[in-house]
């Protein structure tokens, strides 16, 4: 492994006094995951049900449809990483879908997301699943040891987005794909004007009332708009080292399914 600072995709480098974007404010790229880690504290609990209540339950919707883009095998079994997946919803889902003999490891930079994850499994699952803590910039785990990378609604959070998709790369076995479930720009119009007013004005009232805090709540739609473009994503996914890298849009482009393959 190359010593020295952390290398961008494009060959720059981060350094110690560089800056990034916590929703729609500027900080320091070595203070974003403290920030980020923070608001996650904060929501854990409620972290589920503020998911039902903002997306009327399309979330429900969007993981399904990434269960059913992995389309995992019923007689092989998958050995699946979920990242920023600390509730266990997707690992759930895809344990449900996958041969018998499939494990998930679930891994999240916060202790309370996991927490959560791991009151929450089921019994016929518990041999399956394990759950480790571990940020998603510098994985744990070994090369080339997992068939299927998932991250939903956590890449966004990630201070070095480029950094995230290499450990993506690195972990995958030849074969393995990479799918990521991110909100992502609404495409019709019209719609996205409703979308901004709903995402600024009601998020945040329903985060306070639900959730207890506001605040947690307006950054992560800050967060959203500060999100690259779906070919920008796509671009890096590439730098990555990701083939036959695609993005698919759903609810009229608010999420983005994006799907690439190490080959």
């Amino acid at each position: 492994m190359t010593q020295g600072k952390p290398q961008l995709s494009d060959g720059a480098s981060f350094g110690a006094g560089d800056e990034t974007h916590f929703g729609f404010t500027t900080v320091r790229l070595d203070d974003k995951q403290g920030l980020v880690d923070d608001v996650f504290h904060k929501v854990a609990r409620r972290y589920d049900i503020m998911n039902d209540v903002m997306s009327a339950g399309l979330h429900r919707v969007w993981k399904n449809a990434l269960v059913t883009a992995l389309r995992p095998s019923r007689v092989r079994p998958l050995k699946l990483l979920d990242v920023a997946g600390g509730t266990g919803d997707i690992a759930f889902r895809v344990l449900d879908a996958a041969a018998s003999g499939s494990t998930a490891t679930v891994c999240d930079i916060n202790r309370e997301m996991l927490a959560v994850g791991r009151e929450r499994v089921p019994k016929a699952l518990s041999r399956q699943i394990d759950f480790v803590q571990g940020n998603a910039e510098s994985l744990p785990f070994p090369d080339a040891h997992y068939d299927a990378y998932t991250i939903a609604f956590g890449i966004r959070n990630v201070p070095r987005i480029d950094l995230a998709l290499a450990e993506a790369y690195r972990v995958l076995r030849r074969g393995g794909r990479l799918l990521v479930l991110e909100f992502s720009q609404v495409d019709i119009p019209g719609f996205d004007a409703i979308y901004d007013r709903y995402s600024f004005h009601v998020v945040p009232v329903m985060g306070k009332l639900i959730a207890g805090d506001a605040e947690p709540y307006r950054y992560l739609v800050e967060s959203i708009r500060k999100f690259p473009t779906p070919d920008g994503f796509a671009e890096k996914m590439l730098a990555a080292g990701f083939e036959r890298v695609t993005h698919q849009p759903m609810t009229g482009g608010i999420v983005r399914l994006h799907s690439g393959w190490k080959l």
